[in-house]
């Protein structure tokens, strides 16, 4: 078989640079193609020096030429963008950065997850309080998403507590091209966090402006490239975080994680409360710690019952599940390895898929028709 350059072109197009999502001809990544023989010489210019995922891109563009004819022997010359390019990839990606299209009132930043043409739904993951393990269930909880086929991205908003990234078991931080970040994705999941910028020994002393800047740029300097889902895992309690995300998510859905026992389930309350002040809708209660299912196959509520039921009753909103205490479940969460990726036969995981297909079948009614207008 005879390769031409022009086959070999048309073949780029259909490889997708894993970290930014489109075909490497659409960001300019290709230079040329130059064919000797059985000989195949590709240039690649990567969009930042250190461009992740490269030695797999350079595989698939390889198998991809291969399956052409696989006589070939395929070689790369790579290079590195100028800024020019970069910034046309950044324009390609995110559009202009000075357009304050879907912005909120008074802010002169474009937030494109308010807007009302965004089809992306923000989930708000809070608790009443500390320790009842809010950073893991949304960690869980992105991951049995993905595994839907969604697409999903995490905003870790507990900057005083971030710990998304460990969780998750991101190893390596975003990558930044023209003044935009794009997210490291792991197990499907998109994550940006205050981990990435500050040591896990650091504390973040900031005052609410400063929190409420930084949550901005989290949303709107990002590259999330329209997700299914972008769930937001916030801070204990009702302080400057939640209210500037009630402002600059409008019509997000916030999920209340509590233990059964009454004294936190009283406290959760509170964060439901804010919300509806806020006018963001409390889709459901999720019970973390239910029980603990030990050797005998006995159920041991270690931590009471009924806590999580009530509250929804409360609430009027579904408890849309009961996570169990388990040991791999807590492993999981602090070496890296959640367990819906790890084991997902495991009981807990089991829980958060069927949490994940609820929020799947239960869209918001609210719907917007941005091709209406009145003058």
């Amino acid at each position: 078989m005879s390769v031409t350059e022009s086959d070999v072109l048309d073949t780029l197009d259909t490889i997708t640079d894993p970290e930014f999502r489109r075909s490497v001809s659409s960001l300019g990544m290709v230079r040329g193609v130059s064919i000797d023989g059985a000989n195949v010489e590709i240039g690649i210019d990567m969009i930042v020096g250190d461009h992740p995922g490269i030695t797999d891109l350079q595989e698939a563009i390889s198998n991809a030429v291969t399956a052409l004819d696989p006589a070939l022997v395929v070689t790369f010359d790579l290079g590195v963008m100028n800024e020019q390019q970069r910034a046309a990839v950044r324009e390609s990606l995110v559009g202009d950065p000075t357009s304050t299209a879907g912005s909120q009132a008074g802010e002169g930043r474009a937030i494109p997850f308010s807007a009302s043409t965004n089809r992306t739904r923000s989930l708000l993951i809070a608790s009443g309080k500390g320790g009842v393990g809010k950073s893991s269930v949304t960690a869980n909880l992105a991951i049995a998403l993905a595994d839907t086929g969604a697409s999903v991205a995490v905003v870790d908003a507990d900057v005083w507590g971030f710990s998304i990234p460990r969780m998750l078991g991101v190893d390596r931080a975003p990558t930044v091209v023209d003044d935009m970040i794009v997210p490291p994705s792991v197990h499907g999941v998109r994550c940006i966090s205050m981990g990435f910028f500050a040591r896990e020994d650091q504390p973040v002393i900031w005052r609410g402006p400063m929190l409420h800047k930084a949550l901005e740029q989290f949303l709107t300097d990002v590259f999330w490239d329209n997700p299914d889902y972008l769930l937001v895992d916030l801070p204990p309690g009702t302080g400057d975080i939640s209210l500037s995300l009630a402002q600059f998510l409008p019509r997000a859905e916030a999920y209340i994680v509590t233990t059964p026992n009454p004294a936190a389930q009283t406290v959760a309350q509170r964060s439901a409360f804010m919300f509806n002040q806020t006018e963001i809708d409390v889709k459901g209660v999720i019970e973390n710690m239910a029980w603990f299912t030990g050797d005998d196959g006995k159920r041991y509520e270690l931590f009471g019952a009924g806590g999580g039921a009530d509250l929804a009753e409360k609430l009027g909103v579904d408890l849309i599940g009961q996570i169990p205490m388990q040991v791999a479940l807590r492993e999981g969460s602090d070496s890296g390895r959640p367990i819906v990726a790890e084991d997902p036969t495991a009981e807990a995981s089991l829980v958060f898929a069927k949490m994940a297909e609820w929020v799947g079948n239960h869209a918001p009614t609210k719907r917007g028709h941005p091709e209406l207008k009145l003058v």
